[in-house]
């Protein structure tokens, strides 16, 4: 990142200079965070002829979450699972999306959110800054129930997703059903039934032709 400071959306229109500081902070970190309706993903809408953006897919997930938690293998706080999924993408306000079936834009993704993280949560007062870094360092290392629950709602949302739309990003050149299968096999590591039924889609979408049957990658 540049050391040139990036401008904010909060300076547009600056707020009153009596504001408290700490509230100050707080809210030129909300307008900021507005940013994330902008970032577009690749997955397609069920609802509409379109691709989502990165608040949609964040409060799917945290939709996700409360009808789902039940399927966890193991138990999770589900108030501490959704505040991991609504800020799990925060970052790429800044890093942009990394498409998953991308390995090409895939390369430096850690470093480009990395940076983003802390120059995004440093917009909050310390305590708060030092809170929700330490949850999307949570999410990120699956290191916690909560975070692998996390984690496989994310990767179980866009795959409902592509079977809505026969295929979706199934059919990017030089995916296989295999490569989804792999990509996806990250929600067995918090619920057993949950990939079952995943696996199932994805099967069930090969059969129809609506990904690629053991064709090499390039």
């Amino acid at each position: 990142m540049s050391d040139e400071r990036r401008s904010l959306l909060a300076e547009k229109t600056p707020f009153p200079d009596d504001l408290d500081e700490r509230l100050r902070a707080q809210l030129t970190f909300l307008v900021e965070v507005d940013q994330l309706k902008t970032i577009l993903r690749q997955s397609p809408l069920a609802a509409a002829d379109r691709r989502e953006n990165d608040a949609e897919h964040s409060w799917h997930l945290a939709m996700m979450v409360v009808v789902l938690a039940e399927h966890s293998d193991r138990p999770i706080d589900v108030g501490h699972t959704i505040q991991l999924v609504l800020l799990h993408d925060l970052v790429e306000i800044y890093a942009g999306d990394t498409p998953l079936y991308d390995s090409a834009a895939g390369a430096g993704q850690q470093e480009r959110e990395v940076a983003a993280a802390d120059e995004l949560f440093g917009l909050l007062p310390p305590d708060q800054a030092r809170r929700m870094r330490s949850l999307w360092d949570e999410f990120e290392e699956r290191r916690t129930p909560e975070a692998r629950f996390a984690k496989a709602m994310d990767r179980l949302q866009p795959l409902l997703l592509n079977w809505m739309a026969r295929g979706g990003t199934w059919r990017t050149p030089g995916i296989t059903a295999d490569d989804v299968r792999s990509r996806k096999a990250v929600i067995g590591e918090a619920s057993s039934s949950l990939w079952r039924a995943g696996k199932r889609l994805i099967d069930e979408g090969e059969a129809r032709g609506w990904s690629r049957s053991g064709v090499p990658r390039p």
